[in-house]
């Protein structure tokens, strides 16, 4: 089993392919070309094309470790690595031309999350964590913002738009929040709204419905930034279907109150 740093390396070097993949590739501007695998959520040869490079590498790289990828492989059996992949996160982003879509890789060791690197693929950033190591941007250490007080706060968010039921619970939620802080922002990745809150660019984030790939490197590099990543119960296993709440321990656990009541 490589070193935790080393599995770092490892999906930088996968996320740096996949993101080289997606700028060359010719983006499909007609409709005709997305397929809508799900509510509101489209799927390309792009998206595909980039988990295959991934994968190829990751597999070849550490032999018997396994991929669990939003589009080839999304039920993946357990193994010691396993590596947790959303080869394009913000697809919807990506297909209008809007400027927030990421690479995303997690590696998950004896069932913890242990390394994560997120690769910004319009502003060409990379962000890393490595458990007990920090999160990084380069030679920048990252940390969570200090904000306690919500009035001022800036909270990042995600709208459930592949579970519809769940849309007057969130639209409680987004009034409760939307009145006590300075702003909500949703932006359409979840993986570089993760990197906004351990940049200390949010004070907070949110979002009730969202699925391993889209947030195992990005919890990582909240916790190892200073932040603290749960459930919306207080779960911190957050890598599977589900709720996230993710913030500085002070907006964390005001979220988390306010979410839970």
């Amino acid at each position: 089993m490589p070193k935790y740093r080393d599995l770092v390396s490892i999906a930088v070097e996968a996320a740096k392919r996949a993101a080289t993949f997606i700028r060359d590739a010719e983006r499909p501007t007609e409709p005709t070309a997305w397929t809508q695998k799900g509510l509101k959520d489209f799927v390309t040869e792009v998206d595909r094309g980039a988990e295959q490079i991934i994968a190829e590498y990751l597999l070849a790289t550490v032999p018997g470790s396994a991929v669990l990828g939003e589009e080839l492989s999304p039920t993946a059996t357990k193994a010691d690595l396993l590596w947790v992949v959303d080869p394009l996160d913000g697809t919807t982003n990506y297909l209008h031309g809007y400027p927030a879509y990421a690479v995303s890789i997690g590696a998950v060791v004896d069932g913890t999350l242990r390394a994560g690197a997120v690769l910004d693929i319009v502003r060409d950033l990379t962000f890393t964590a490595a458990s007990e190591a920090g999160a990084w941007c380069a030679e920048a250490r990252l940390s969570v913002s200090q904000v306690q007080d919500p009035a001022v706060a800036l909270v990042g968010t995600g709208f459930p738009f592949k579970v519809p039921e769940l849309l007057p619970r969130y639209l409680r939620q987004f009034a409760d929040i939307m009145g006590a802080t300075s702003g909500v922002r949703r932006a359409g990745s979840a993986a570089l709204d993760l990197v906004d809150v351990a940049l200390g660019r949010f004070d907070g984030f949110w979002e009730l419905y969202l699925a391993p790939w889209d947030v195992a490197a990005g919890t990582l590099l909240v916790r190892e930034a200073g932040g603290i990543v749960t459930d919306i119960d207080g779960d911190i296993d957050v890598v599977r279907h589900g709720s996230i709440v993710a913030g500085n321990p002070a907006m964390h656990r005001w979220l988390l109150g306010l979410l839970e009541s």
